[in-house]
């Protein structure tokens, strides 16, 4: 199994912010900026395995600033560490007001996903190749936060 590089499986999405994503103060709602984030970051796992995948945990997941209707939201991920047959997918949320042109970084969020095999049982993760600075220091961070989460979850049993 060949390793693959951050940039091979990055996603950029973009949606836009409709009046049934709002609440009644105009601005959107907490869960839809969550499904997005799901989505954008699974989309970009599955790129990097080539097989279908599932969220097993969203943490670090910061909302920074409103996001309002008609406002144009871009969605960035990418793959940050990947272990066995698992991958860290980390998702930037920034907000553009059509108006102004100003964006600003609405949200953060880091998700675990699992690779599935066909008989849908957790298998390998193609490795990670890390050409950039930026990838290093994510990978390093992310590292951090899955020794957090594996302590976390034995101290729980």
């Amino acid at each position: 199994m060949e390793s693959k590089t951050v940039s091979s499986s990055r996603v950029i999405m973009t949606e836009l912010v409709l009046p049934t994503h709002t609440n009644s103060l105009g601005s959107i709602f907490g869960g839809q900026v969550m499904s997005w984030i799901d989505i954008a970051a699974a989309i970009c796992a599955q790129r990097h395995c080539n097989h279908e995948v599932v969220t097993a945990s969203i943490d670090e997941l910061s909302f920074v600033a409103p996001v309002y209707k008609g406002w144009v939201v871009n969605l960035k991920a990418s793959v940050n560490f990947v272990a066995k047959t698992s991958m860290e997918v980390g998702v930037r949320v920034d907000a553009e007001n059509p108006k102004t042109g100003e964006t600003f970084h609405t949200s953060s969020a880091y998700l675990t996903f699992v690779c599935l095999g066909s008989d849908g049982k957790p298998t390998q993760v193609p490795g990670l190749i890390l050409d950039t600075d930026d990838d290093r220091r994510r990978n390093k961070a992310a590292l951090s936060r899955r020794q957090a989460r594996i302590a976390r979850r034995a101290a729980s049993l």
